[in-house]
């Protein structure tokens, strides 16, 4: 199959708790997006339930497919290639004679800024950071990386997670810290910056523990102070050893991608430091920093071009890793 700027391909999206659907053309033109979110179905868990959210996926699947179609303006006969959401990316594959196309969750959060800027310069550094990874990763060019570090521990997201539900101040925990955060003082209490200096691996669980243990001793602290405090400490680490990564390497391009990448201040932090250490900053809209289709029909076309498709055979693996799967060459940079 030829692969130009012309494929059109049909992005689902299932993981967690988001059902969405997208038509992508040409890797990087969105012609829809639509993106059905389960928040208000898990938010009296306090987080996700996997059999709640299969359940969901089941009945607002097919849908979501139908308003992507829709609002991209085109026939389903227009799709040349269906990329996963597994069982009903195969489903509509085999249906439309067109190729099914596996792709890795996590290689598709790459591509999220790639959406919005087709021009990136590379190399990049990328810093994935959500709500199972914190990673940062050497992109050369789609489909081209390498591991530079990434968390021994917690990941930041779930961190932001846990000290949301133990600070009793909403759901999801990284919203609700980061608008708690806006009524605080972040240097209001100092609490660890672990690892600062050391490599390029994270490490969240002890600062989780000192909040926790701050919080016992002075029960009567504000929790938009702890918040704002301990949003600063992760901040300040996420973006001191992204700025490493990228001058280790010699990047032109610094990348956000990941749910986490919507915060307020991890992107106006990450910005002003990038920028003034000249580097090119890509952000991606906070739409598409959370899960959405539209990556994962961006991160398909390119492996489709690059690899060609998958086979109906192929299955859903629930803890795949991105190094186990897609990227190439050693973990490097780690110092």
């Amino acid at each position: 199959m030829h692969i130009d700027n012309s494929t059109v391909v049909l992005g689902i999206e299932s993981s967690c708790d988001e059902t969405a659907a997208a038509i992508v053309m040409g890797g990087n033109d969105v012609l829809s997006s639509v993106v059905s979110s389960q928040i208000d179905i898990h938010a009296k868990f306090g987080g996700v339930v996997p059999e709640v959210a299969s359940r969901a996926h089941l009945e607002l699947m097919q849908p979501v497919i139908n308003e992507a179609i829709q609002l991209a303006g085109i026939g389903a006969e227009r799709i040349n290639a269906v990329l996963v959401g597994v069982s009903a990316g195969k489903a509509m594959a085999y249906g439309l004679d067109v190729p099914f196309i596996g792709v890795n969750h996590l290689e598709a959060h790459l591509y999220a800024a790639l959406l919005e800027e087709p021009q990136l310069p590379f190399p990049a550094v990328v810093l994935l950071v959500s709500g199972g990874n914190t990673l940062l990763i050497h992109m050369t060019a789609p489909g081209e990386y390498s591991l530079l570090g990434a968390t021994i521990d917690d990941a930041a997201g779930e961190a932001f997670d846990k000290i949301a539900r133990f600070l009793d101040i909403g759901y999801p925990g990284g919203p609700a810290i980061d608008a708690a955060a806006q009524q605080g003082n972040p240097q209001s209490i100092e609490f660890p910056r672990a690892m600062l200096h050391d490599g390029l691996d994270f490490s969240f669980s002890g600062l989780k523990t000192s909040v926790i243990n701050y919080v016992r001793k002075n029960p009567g602290v504000a929790s938009h102070d702890v918040a704002a405090s301990f949003q600063c400490a992760v901040v300040d680490v996420l973006v001191a050893k992204t700025l490493r990564a990228a001058q280790q390497v010699d990047a032109k391009s610094i990348v956000l991608g990941g749910g986490v990448a919507a915060n307020s201040l991890l992107r106006s932090e990450m910005q002003r430091v990038g920028s003034a250490a000249g580097f090119h900053v890509a952000l991606p809209s906070k739409a598409m920093c959370t899960d959405n289709a539209a990556m994962i029909a961006s991160a398909g076309w390119y492996r489709l071009r690059d690899h060609g498709p998958s086979g109906l055979d192929v299955g859903a693996i629930p803890h795949l890793s991105l190094t186990g799967s897609t990227v190439r060459g050693n973990r490097a940079g780690r110092k």
